[in-house]
């Protein structure tokens, strides 16, 4: 428990009951016992806030995917080379220039 053994913890507790009177003891319990509510609820609110990140997480991995692959594929059809309305119509041409020249 917070790096401190069973025999360290003892000790500690016997200090406490030697200087501390016994007038305070319900005081210090009531302290004892808030710092120990207090760090359950930070404990759990940091559980939940990481529970909702790792949820939140989960959610955006199938958009992150289709944002991926959809990016991919429009950059794949920019890199591609295309055939342009000239070079159709200059292999148009040639064909039917050498079909003329046959006759």
């Amino acid at each position: 428990m917070f790096g401190i053994s069973l025999a360290e913890f003892f000790v500690i507790i016997v200090v406490a009951v030697l200087i501390v009177p016994a007038r305070m003891w319900p005081d210090v319990a009531r302290l004892v016992a808030r710092a120990v509510k207090f760090v359950r609820s930070i404990v759990w609110k940091i559980t939940d806030a990481t529970e909702k990140i790792k949820t939140q997480i989960d959610l955006e991995k199938p958009i992150d995917d289709l944002i991926k692959t959809t990016t991919d594929d429009i950059l794949a059809d920019f890199s591609s080379p295309r055939k342009t309305a000239k070079s159709v119509k200059k292999k148009r041409t040639t064909t039917t220039r050498k079909t003329v020249r046959k006759k």
